[in-house]
């Protein structure tokens, strides 16, 4: 039984996954865990394939024919690992890391990670599910990339006029500097989907990420039910990664502006009540209205997107 596997999903970013395979590699070989790469090739068209069996042998790659979209990318490889209920559990890795391709891993931070995980208290019975990596970008500089579970005040940051000092506070989700910027470990919502490492009991206890996203909001989605079934979620700032942020998803804005608010939309219609799910679906349908009227210069396909995005919410 291995200790890890890592999955990371690709499509169009050869570059970058090579670069973020390399970081990879070099902390795993001084980690001293006993761990597996998994590639998933989304059916791009720029070599990426080739290119990782040449310089990487022993990552293996499942080289989709087309593209699957982050969920179930990540889900193709779970089931190849055997996490579809065919392997043994003794069969299965300790824990699974998800790791998007647009990042590179800072020296300890994949056995910072995978320590935290393994961790139990007995005195606090407390059971660590999901843990995450602080982000930061390229230039060094602070990323978030753990939140509180969204609610009406995010979608009023998203749409409307509101304080700087709140938008970065804990009205728009956010935990307080001293804790994201710190070194302890700190109890979270969620944590971005660019690092999650999560036990293999956790993925066997609340299933597989939830097909019904395409893209975004998976992981948000995936806390959600780890919450819900007793497991803990942490962010551990002492594990460092460089997330150069949206490089993959950046290809295409207005398709993926449709991806998000469709995939926000599934996520209310999820978790929320229904007096929510009226509220938030009201507050979309002006908020994308107002949009539009502010940006009438923008390329037509986006307007379409946002107006779509409308019809989604009155549904």
């Amino acid at each position: 039984m291995r200790d890890l596997a890592v999955v990371i999903v690709s499509w169009n970013v050869r570059d970058l996954v090579l670069n973020a395979i390399r970081s990879l590699v070099d902390d795993l070989h001084h980690s001293a865990l006993e761990a597996a790469i998994w590639l998933v090739d989304n059916a791009s068209g720029d070599g990426t394939v080739e290119a990782v069996r040449a310089q990487f042998p022993q990552v293996r790659v499942i080289a989709s024919a087309e593209n699957l979209g982050f969920v179930r990318g990540n889900n193709a490889a779970l089931r190849a690992m055997g996490f579809d209920g065919v392997a043994a559990p003794d069969e299965l890795p300790r824990a699974v890391y998800l790791l998007n391709p647009d990042t590179i891993t800072r020296p300890g931070a994949t056995r910072i990670l995978f320590d935290r995980l393994m961790r139990f208290s007995e005195r606090s019975n407390e059971r660590i599910g999901l843990v995450g990596a602080r982000l930061s970008y390229e230039d060094g500089s602070f990323q978030h990339g753990a939140f509180r579970f969204p609610g009406l005040r995010q979608l009023w940051v998203e749409f409307f006029p509101t304080p700087g000092r709140w938008i970065e506070g804990g009205f728009n989700g956010r935990y307080p500097a001293p804790l994201t910027q710190g070194s302890a470990a700190f109890p979270v919502d969620f944590v971005l989907g660019a690092t999650m490492m999560l036990r293999r009991e956790v993925i066997q206890q609340v299933g597989l990420l939830d097909e019904t996203f395409f893209m975004y909001c998976e992981e948000i989605d995936w806390a959600w039910r780890i919450h819900k079934a007793g497991w803990r979620v942490e962010c551990v700032p002492a594990a460092q990664i460089v997330h150069l942020a949206g490089k993959s998803t950046g290809q295409a804005r207005p398709q993926t502006t449709l991806h998000l608010w469709t995939s926000r939309l599934r996520l209310f219609e999820k978790h929320y009540p229904r007096w929510k799910q009226w509220a938030a679906r009201s507050m979309i349908r002006v908020g994308m209205a107002r949009k539009i009227r502010r940006l009438s210069d923008a390329p037509p396909a986006l307007i379409e997107a946002y107006q779509q995005v409308i019809r989604l919410a009155r549904d």
